[in-house]
């Protein structure tokens, strides 16, 4: 293995055609999000090239983007290296999609369908199913296919445009404390998608507000548990 350090299996496959440039910064920015890459991490263009099966320069291009959104962090002398978000970078960001979030859930209560709900249901059902087989990646995908499911429903186009600048750092900070979030994450969504159902817009927001507050504080507690 490599010592950039991949697991076996994380690398996604590179589609063509289409802007290879393209391609490869989707597939760095994927490994980054799920912490295949962790934060700190030493990036090395000859060996993501190898990994990757492509030249040095789409890599170059790709890492240079990822430094301009701030998901990897370029070094004079060093190299690039994963970013390390700070506690501030994540408050910012976890409370931003508090905002967000419980709206989309007000929305969601005043204009889902029963077909919407049902999707929802399924969703929740999966994600729980994924908890019990303590598999996290599966948890966190289910997880953000919800809030985004969620979001939809909400039917508010610009909402959901901001929402989705964040949907992937949310799961960048996510990631880490889904199996500390367990089970009761997903007994708070069985609440939400109930209040969704009901048409009830006030408690949909608090517990969505109630929901996203506690992966917030999660997040912050990580170190101390």
């Amino acid at each position: 293995m490599l010592s950039t350090g991949l697991p076996q299996g994380a690398v996604p496959k590179l589609e063509r055609p289409g802007p290879l440039r393209d391609r490869v910064y989707e597939a760095l920015l994927e490994l980054i999000t799920t912490r295949a890459l962790q934060p700190g991490q030493h990036l090395v263009e000859s060996e993501l090239a190898g990994h990757l099966g492509v030249s040095r320069q789409p890599v170059r291009e790709a890492l240079q983007r990822l430094n301009s959104e701030g998901w990897v962090d370029l070094r004079p002398a060093q190299g690039a290296f994963v970013h390390e978000p700070t506690d501030e970078e994540a408050d910012q960001l976890l409370t931003v999609r508090t905002l967000l979030e419980a709206e989309a859930a007000r929305l969601a209560a005043a204009n889902a369908g029963s077909a919407g709900i049902a999707v929802l249901e399924d969703l929740c059902a999966r994600g729980e199913s994924a908890v019990a087989a303590d598999d996290v990646d599966a948890a966190v995908a289910l997880n953000a296919r919800l809030h985004a499911k969620v979001m939809e429903l909400a039917g508010n186009a610009v909402l959901a445009e901001l929402a989705g600048q964040v949907d992937r750092r949310v799961r960048w900070y996510y990631t880490p404390i889904a199996r500390q979030r367990g089970h009761q994450s997903w007994i708070e969504h069985r609440e939400l998608i109930a209040a969704i159902a009901d048409r009830d817009e006030q408690r949909a927001t608090a517990i969505m507000r109630q929901h996203t507050e506690h992966t917030r504080t999660s997040y912050h507690a990580r170190q101390r548990s």
